[in-house]
């Protein structure tokens, strides 16, 4: 490990702290209605759209409003790509998208996976990126933000039979949380260099000549082949090159902050107009971790017992720091097959050190292994670095860190709600190796939390599971495997993994724009996020119904170091021996033949 991985991660940690505590305290006056100024521009929304703020329903009534709501959104995104080329602000005169790469888009968007099987710049317009793609970045982190919402109040209220206004609750999170942010964070990235335009795409000069070969066409566009049946190449050689334009900043931040991920560009944050500087590089690591973080110290606001928030918080920030820096030292042990060739590996002036493959000179290896611990941490899947590209080990930890639930801060809302989930998971298994009724912030966890619970948490395994294997089984799920072996299968059950998770980030050797996997990631996707968003609405309605019990000796505390080391080791085992068996094929195996000899 380098000082420089050290001094990186120490600084991040640093600075994600100074700003998650006072933005945690302003997410729980915002979504408490103390906003001073909230109701003068909020009346007149709500008048708008026919809401009645004072009116709540119960957790039935709030998770069918939120559905509707996702739906809804689905369909206006499906209808963008489909209509595209007869759309404004299309420059580059972009066609229509297929059918099926519609609907993965507008699912994965919708779900806050972000997950692309297309290269942005050359399939998206503008208008395409704009009101489809960046608006449903801001109403899916909504979307998980009110969950994790209405699961606190539920351990906050007694005897209730309501747990909010639903869209009472997306009107203040998209108003007064997410849209201030993103508009920071956009000024901030564009002063580091990232574009925001609406300009045709610009052609430039190259400063030197380009060359490439591609297959002879006949006159009907076929390819011709030669006498041993392989294409005719002929030779291509260029002296220009074409930049892609477009609204960059704007989207970027909420991708960012909303931890969608999903890239302007096909190259994700490893594009210098995306990514252009090691300060913008360090912003955007910030974004991702920034409200997930916050949202720990929004709980202990909200239960009225902080020390409950830094228990939660704890816990990720100590998964955090293994799993960044184990992702860090399997990229700087590099790849034993370069050594064999003479490469010096060893960490220099000269050069970075490690497996430099498919990472990005300017960002090195320390900035690249973080951000990806980061970007799959959290529920993002934004990339400055080629995934694929890792060691076995360097690319199980992404893998292994999505698995786990999304739980390492996850997700905006996402990934508090679901290390809750596993919080009552871990009271009930302590409950039962000393005999008592298990209970969380005085509220007893009984048989139907306990069956909410395991839904929540078994539901994202069983699809991911059942997906790779039927991707395994079928010619057509085979057909996209580019990279036989263990590796191959690694990237089917990444892709699995990141859609049933609402990641979005790939290991990209994988051909999925197909209508198989289109179709297939899709359900798998969509599963992943709403089957695990009714359960715990389910919960959160449970527990608003529930008087609040004493404190007694015999109760568990649940702020200190014992209750966090519960609960890592609850995640932990629960979370990830689900997969055992498959990593065991995938990376474990790829780890063991690469360094066989």
């Amino acid at each position: 490990m380098t000082s420089q991985s050290l001094l990186l991660i120490t600084s991040f940690v640093a600075v994600l702290l100074v700003l998650s505590w006072p933005l945690g305290r302003m997410i729980d006056a915002v979504m408490n209605g103390r906003f001073k100024w909230g109701k003068y521009i909020e009346q007149p929304v709500y008048r708008l759209l026919g809401i009645n703020p004072e009116t709540e329903t119960g957790w039935v009534s709030y998770c069918i409003g939120l559905v509707i709501f996702n739906v809804l959104g689905v369909i206006a995104v499906f209808l963008i790509q489909r209509l595209q080329l007869f759309l404004p602000f299309n420059p580059q005169d972009m066609v229509n998208i297929s059918v099926d790469s519609s609907v993965n888009t507008a699912i994965s968007f919708v779900t806050n996976t972000n997950w692309q099987g297309y290269g942005g710049e050359t399939t998206m317009s503008y208008f395409t990126q704009m009101t489809a793609l960046t608006v449903q970045n801001f109403l899916s982190a909504a979307t998980g933000i009110v969950v994790v919402i209405a699961l606190i109040r539920g351990f906050v209220r007694r005897s209730a039979k309501t747990i909010g206004n639903v869209w009472v609750d997306l009107t203040r999170t998209t108003l007064w949380i997410l849209i201030p942010l993103s508009a920071i964070f956009a000024l901030l990235l564009a002063s580091q260099g990232v574009i925001q335009n609406l300009s045709p795409y610009t052609e430039v000069q190259t400063i030197e000549t380009q060359t490439w070969q591609e297959p002879v066409k006949d006159l009907n566009g076929e390819i011709v082949l030669d006498k041993e049946g392989q294409p005719e190449l002929e030779a291509k050689s260029s002296t220009t090159q074409t930049l892609a334009m477009g609204p960059v900043a704007s989207q970027l931040s909420i991708k960012l902050l909303g931890t969608n991920g999903g890239g302007f560009f096909n190259t994700n944050s490893a594009h210098p107009f995306e990514n252009p500087t090691p300060l913008a590089n360090f912003m955007e690591m910030l974004c991702i971790f920034l409200i997930p973080a916050a949202l720990c110290f929004t709980f202990g606001n909200m239960v009225a017992d902080k020390r409950q928030g830094f228990a939660i918080f704890s816990a990720m920030f100590v998964m955090f720091i293994i799993f960044a820096l184990g992702v860090t030292y399997f990229e700087q042990m590099g790849n034993p097959h370069f050594s064999t060739l003479g490469v010096d590996q060893l960490s220099s002036v000269a050069q970075a050190g490690g497996n430099m493959e498919g990472k990005e000179v300017r960002f090195g290896i320390s900035a690249s292994s973080l951000f990806a611990a980061i970007t799959t941490g959290a529920s993002c899947g934004a990339v400055n670095a080629m995934l694929d590209s890792f060691t076995p080990l360097g690319g199980a930890v992404p893998l292994i860190l999505m698995q786990l639930g999304e739980v390492v801060f996850g997700g905006v809302g996402t990934g508090l709600y679901n290390m809750l989930v596993f919080a009552i998971m871990a009271v009930f298994i302590a409950g039962l190796m000393i005999g008592r009724t298990p209970e969380y912030l005085s509220k007893k966890i009984e048989v139907f939390d306990m069956k909410m619970a395991s839904i929540a948490i078994l539901i994202t395994p069983i699809v991911v599971l059942c997906g790779t294997a039927l991707a395994t089984m079928t010619e057509a799920g085979r057909a996209g495997i580019l990279n036989p072996g263990p590796h191959g299968f690694s990237e089917i059950l990444y892709a699995f993994t990141s859609a049933a998770n609402n990641n979005g980030s790939a290991f990209a050797g994988l051909s999925v724009n197909t209508p198989f996997y289109n179709y297939t990631l899709a359900v798998v996707m969509w599963l992943g996020r709403f089957g695990g968003i009714i359960p715990v609405l389910a919960i959160a309605g449970s527990m608003a119904a529930k008087k609040r019990i004493a404190v007694t000796e015999g109760t568990l505390p649940t702020h200190g170091p014992l209750f966090v080391t519960l609960l890592i080791i609850t995640v932990l085992l629960i979370g990830l021996l689900n997969y055992v068996p498959s990593l065991a094929l995938g990376p474990v195996v790829e780890h063991l033949m690469l360094w066989a000899n």
